[in-house]
């Protein structure tokens, strides 16, 4: 269904979500091109030549401990060799994650730290046993060993033959004059041989190494791929350990949030509602000790005093519509949004295409973001024209705020547009800010969808 107030606003066909941006630098070569020459090729070329050494002090130390942990496991022994196992794999661990930061660019955060109980070293060596990170460092340890071979072979071999074909118009004399052939041999048995020594048989090999010398470093690329996962997967934080620590984040914005909204509250009542009851009160005092003697002014102080309730009605009905208004209660977000949308400055075309209603609690973060985002067209944008569009895309639930004022809307800096990214990503919600300079503004809020219940409308 879609409300228009004032001029209606259609789906104008606009920027997309990343904007035009900002052009990057020109090169004048192309990417194929500058790949043998750039610093990056060279870093993950490096990577994969520490790769072996740093394996096999790993993969020697792993086996070596668990071996001997697990044949002193007879004796009491055997669990602090275990635990010193785990634990110098945690060490190099930490050695991967910084050379993969060095080097690939890789910021991989630390894994949950040792959850110890008591004092002693009984309950650091149960907590190191227990800890699930511990145990994916050591299987780093043994795993990356034979992947570290594999990668450290073909990178050193494509590079090698890659760089020596191509320079080998520069370095062939060294056959004939310090080996006594006549050039590079390609074949040879007891009776034949063939080698690499007139100009075109020079000219392919120099061709063929310049197209290998071109591929290896995406070839080197994809090996370090690999090992991006590798140390992603089994050297950084665990998924559930991830979660929780966005979830406690999240708990942390909900409780500021609502601790700002109880303030806010608090601060409306006490500066309107209740400091126009007092002055209310005192009105009325002074009518009716007026009464007697002076009806016609006790009769003005209580119409004077009937505007004052008047008044303080509608800052508690404002108030109460702030907090969640009754009619998105009743009614849903087509008739609360179009209310929005009627006291915007501006004409707004409101469209909700909902098949259901979702939980009040998304409903009303909905509400809030279309409240919030209308009101910043209306103080900030200098529009002529707005449109509010809801609708649902499998488990999401999508909202879209469209102005064509000036633009330069910023999330970021602590504006309200930042404080909204934080209520919405306390519930696994997305504030994407498409603003270019001269506009036009979209804003596309997305939150997950949850079905109201029964109670719940």
């Amino acid at each position: 269904m879609a409300t228009e107030y004032g001029q209606g606003y259609g789906r104008d066909a606009g920027p997309g979500f990343l904007g035009e941006g900002v052009e990057g630098r020109r090169h004048r070569l192309p990417a194929a091109l500058r790949a043998p020459f750039e610093a990056r090729s060279w870093k993950e070329f490096g990577y994969l030549m520490l790769n072996l050494p740093v394996s096999i002090l790993m993969f020697t130390f792993a086996v070596t401990m668990v071996s001997l942990g697990a044949g002193l496991l007879i004796t009491f022994l055997g669990i602090p060799v275990l635990a010193a196992a785990l634990a110098g794999c945690r060490g190099f661990g930490a050695l991967e994650r910084a050379r993969a930061r060095g080097l690939l660019g890789l910021d991989v955060a630390a894994p949950e730290p040792l959850r110890v109980r008591k004092q002693g070293p009984m309950a650091w060596m149960g907590a190191m046993l227990k800890s699930g990170a511990s145990w994916r460092h050591l299987l780093y340890a043994v795993l990356h060993f034979p992947w570290a071979v594999f990668s450290f072979v073909v990178a050193i071999n494509f590079w090698a033959y890659g760089w020596a074909m191509l320079t080998y118009p520069l370095w062939f004399w060294v056959f004939p004059v310090w080996v006594g052939q006549d050039g590079l041999q390609l074949y040879g048995d007891e009776t034949h041989r063939i080698y690499l020594d007139n100009p075109f048989e020079i000219t392919v090999t120099a061709l063929l190494g310049l197209l290998l010398t071109l591929a290896t470093p995406w070839i080197v690329r994809a090996l370090t791929l690999v090992d991006g996962l590798l140390v992603r997967g089994l050297l950084g934080p665990s998924r559930l350990a991830t979660r929780v620590v966005e979830l406690e984040s999240d708990r942390g914005v909900v409780i500021d949030t609502a601790a700002a909204d109880l303030r806010r509250i608090e601060r409306d009542l006490h500066d309107g509602a209740q400091a126009r009851l007092v002055a209310l009160a005192m009105d009325l005092g002074l009518a009716k000790e007026k009464l007697a003697e002076d009806p016609e002014a006790a009769a003005r102080m209580v119409g004077e005093a009937h505007g004052e309730v008047k008044t303080a009605l509608q800052e508690l009905r404002d108030l109460a519509r702030g907090i969640h208004p009754a009619v998105l209660t009743d009614r849903g977000l087509d008739a609360a949004l179009s209310a929005v949308a009627s006291r915007c400055t501006v004409p707004v075309q409101v469209e909700v295409d909902l098949p259901s209603r979702p939980a009040p609690a998304i409903e009303g973060i909905a509400y809030f973001t279309a409240s919030e985002l209308l009101q910043n067209v209306s103080k900030h944008s200098r529009a002529t024209r707005a449109y509010v569009d809801v609708w649902r895309v499998d488990n999401r639930l999508m909202l879209q705020v469209v102005d064509n004022g000036a633009g330069g809307a910023d999330a970021s800096g602590g504006s309200g547009l930042a404080g909204l990214a934080e209520r919405l990503d306390a519930v696994d919600g997305i504030l994407v800010v498409d603003s270019p300079a001269g506009g036009p503004t979209r804003v596309t809020a997305e939150l997950p969808w949850r079905h109201a219940s029964a109670s719940g409308g």
